[in-house]
């Protein structure tokens, strides 16, 4: 895993006789025990495409940085702040929103989806979707204990989020890290990357752009 180190380029404007380049894919961690799983995602896209990877504080505690990619910046709350001294410097989570052509977030936290739907900023990650483009996709994987899924407040959240733009890929029943069994745990890696490649080669063989 790289070290963090500020963002100063933009995304290229994709023009269809431009050389291709690779998807800018940028992954997000929130709090929840999927988070151990977040390494084997960042390997799926990073296959692909340029991936930078944004951790909440509450993500670390179950992120082994050691399992990332060594070319994948791993960005947290810390970077936000560290990153700008003076009026002028770059705002990081403006620059990542600029140059990601894709957010995903996974896994999605109860707490975090609560946030969003709120329209909270109080992170690096919640910053970056309060500023995000909604002309690019915005994907969100989340994994929650049943009993909080089925929440009626995760209902209404879900609408709101759907109202923004972003798309759910929805979490599987499965026997959960608490022990219990039901639906909540996040979708598997390889299904959270197929499911977001699949979306974009659909885009790019509908209107051409110069990603691959």
């Amino acid at each position: 895993m790289s070290s963090s180190e500020p963002v100063s380029e933009e995304t290229e404007p994709m023009h269809v006789n431009a050389a291709p380049r690779k998807p800018q894919i940028l992954l997000a961690a929130s709090g929840s025990v999927a988070g151990i799983k977040f390494g084997n995602l960042c390997h799926c896209f990073s296959e692909w495409a340029e991936v930078r990877a944004v951790a909440t504080t509450a993500s670390l505690h179950f992120i082994d940085r050691a399992s990332l990619p060594k070319d994948v910046v791993l960005y947290t709350d810390d970077d936000e702040w560290s990153s700008w001294k003076k009026i002028g410097d770059n705002v990081l989570h403006i620059e990542l929103r600029r140059w990601a052509d894709i957010m995903v977030i996974a896994p999605l936290s109860a707490n975090t989806l609560g946030k969003i739907a709120g329209g909270l900023c109080d992170n690096l990650l919640t910053c970056i979707v309060r500023a995000w483009d909604y002309s690019k996709p915005l994907f969100v994987a989340p994994a929650m204990n049943t009993f909080m899924w089925n929440n009626p407040f995760t209902e209404r959240h879900l609408m709101l989020i759907d109202e923004l733009g972003i798309s759910l890929i929805p979490p599987v029943t499965k026997r959960l890290a608490c022990g219990d069994y039901g639906n909540g745990a996040m979708a598997e890696p390889s299904v959270i990357y197929s499911t977001v490649r699949l979306f974009l080669e659909s885009k790019i063989q509908q209107g051409g752009s110069n990603i691959q």
